[in-house]
């Protein structure tokens, strides 16, 4: 029986670092952000009706997707945002439950599914248990800002575009407090897997 685990947070919660910390235990990691970059790859169906819905402008000059000019829509925009996730969300999650059933067939006893938007596009029933990687505000505002260069109210924007992690940490089984070190939140990881009952791998 392999156990799937769905990992979330918010936008620099720190979230890639957990899933990193899974890697390291040889635990596989399915990533919806690496999916949601192949499904709108040229030629793909969610590429198409992403340029038919938000015309050529949001292409650069290679023909793939400017990510940049399609979050600048998006984030500030709650009915162009919807008609986004109607579009990739779908795609994604069909290309996620392929490599999910790979794993299962081939023994893997955890599969960690790293979702950002687990409890916003209601996808808990993918999963068997859930962690959420927890900042406070004010780090997770101070962290995105520094990472991506934007002003302290582009990041709340961006912020306020999820649910906040006070409301997923609520939700989910367990959290990863990761305002210290990613010493402390890996030791937290171990022992969130010793309650559960999952043997790290060596």
């Amino acid at each position: 029986m392999t156990v799937i685990i769905g990992l979330t947070g918010g936008i620099a919660s720190g979230k890639s670092t957990v899933s990193n910390m899974f890697r390291q235990l040889n635990i596989p990691v399915i990533d919806a952000d690496v999916a949601a970059r192949k499904v709108v790859e040229v030629g793909q169906s969610a590429y198409t009706q992403i340029v038919k819905t938000f015309g050529e402008e949001v292409l650069q000059e290679d023909r793939t997707i400017n990510r940049e000019k399609l979050g600048s829509i998006i984030f500030h925009n709650q009915g162009a945002r919807e008609q986004l996730n109607q579009i990739v969300h779908p795609a994604v999650r069909s290309l996620m439950n392929d490599q999910k059933d790979t794993y299962i067939k081939a023994g893997e006893k955890v599969v960690v599914m790293d979702i950002p938007l687990l409890f916003e596009s209601k996808l808990t029933y993918l999963v068997d248990k859930t962690i959420v990687v927890y900042v406070s505000t004010e780090v997770q505002l101070e962290r995105l800002m520094k990472r991506n260069q934007l002003s302290r109210e582009e990041a709340q924007a961006r912020i306020n575009s999820q649910l906040s992690l006070e409301e997923k940490k609520i939700m989910a089984d367990k959290f990863l407090d990761n305002n210290g070190t990613s010493l402390e939140t890996n030791e937290q990881l171990l022992q969130i897997l010793k309650q559960w009952g999952i043997c790290k791998n060596s």
